[in-house]
């Protein structure tokens, strides 16, 4: 298999971590297909250090709230109340200790809110794709910056 120009992955090095970045960025895409936003579907998985998943979410309305087309439909409504992949993640994980962990999102990186939660619970390393989508860029730019500060390592992939 190949991907971004690697092959002969070997336990321990960079490749090995490419490839189980490609695994998990693709289980973020999976699980991104489970979202019921009509304009931008988002999933994301966190892995412990160890590589083994913790909990997985994708963005849309709370839990116990009907998926409402009404409030699907209208962008202001939908915005004021959506739970984005990310803190899915955080909140699906139900108490484990997420220190050291690595946060996968899928089609882009965590906007500046998330970002902050992200470092709260001890997340380390963030993974996700390069995306100018103009509606988040300043966001995620943000979200860049609070993860510098944090000391977390961020990893941006070319666009999907």
């Amino acid at each position: 298999m190949e991907w971004f120009g690697y092959m002969g992955f070997e336990k321990g090095t960079v490749m090995d971590q490419k490839k189980w970045d490609k695994r998990y960025l693709d289980l973020a895409q999976l699980v991104s297909t489970w979202s019921k936003d009509v304009s931008t579907k988002v999933g994301s998985v966190i892995v412990s250090p160890g590589n083994r998943v913790i909990s997985l979410g994708y963005n849309g309305l709370p839990a116990y709230v009907p998926d409402d087309p009404e409030i699907l439909h209208n962008r202001e409504r939908k915005l004021a109340h959506t739970i984005h992949s990310e803190m899915n993640s955080i909140l699906s994980a139900q108490g484990t200790d997420l220190t050291g962990s690595t946060l996968y999102v899928y089609p882009f990186a965590p906007c500046s809110n998330c970002a902050s939660a992200i470092i709260q619970v001890g997340i380390m390393r963030v993974v996700s794709y390069q995306n100018d989508n103009p509606r988040w860029v300043d966001s995620i730019k943000a979200a860049q910056e609070f993860f510098r500060l944090a000391d977390v390592e961020y990893t941006l992939y070319p666009g999907v």
